[in-house]
């Protein structure tokens, strides 16, 4: 059975992925630190709240920890996604963009030149304000992808 993991720390499209969930019937699992204040979503039905300690992807291990194959992660970081991709299931970034198995190592090398790029005094763009199209494409996208499973 498919369940919907959420990145929950700084996760701007919850809202849209718990909608989905209910809809589609599909558990969501939040999983984020204690300063994300996931307690409100607690009771729900179909959602599973997980608070983690502080620390670097400690959310991320719990996810991955938990994660089979036709699972689906909603997430932003784009380390997390290549760990997912490489358990079999799938990822999908805040925008409604797809992570893919055949891109993942260029994005991640691209990754890494930026941040060394940065590390010497350099300066790159950070992403752009989340606009109410981005969040509609993703609740598109995350239905096509919940479609497509049945």
């Amino acid at each position: 059975m498919t369940t919907l993991y959420v990145d929950a720390d700084a996760c701007p499209v919850t809202k849209e992925v718990l909608a989905a969930g209910r809809t589609h019937k599909i558990p969501v699992v939040l999983v984020g630190n204690t300063t994300q204040n996931l307690a409100r979503h607690a009771g729900r039905a179909g959602v599973e709240v997980v608070e983690v300690g502080a620390g670097q992807d400690v959310a991320d291990f719990a996810i991955i920890s938990r994660l089979q194959p036709e699972d689906i992660v909603v997430t932003g970081d784009l380390g997390l996604a290549a760990m997912v991709l490489g358990r079999g299931a799938r990822a999908l970034a805040f925008r409604g963009r797809e992570y893919m198995p055949e891109t993942i190592d260029l994005e991640l090398a691209v990754r890494h030149a930026e941040q060394v790029h940065r590390r010497r005094g350099g300066r790159t763009r950070g992403p752009s304000p989340l606009e109410d199209e981005d969040r509609e494409h993703f609740a598109h996208t995350l239905k096509r992808v919940l479609e497509g499973l049945r």
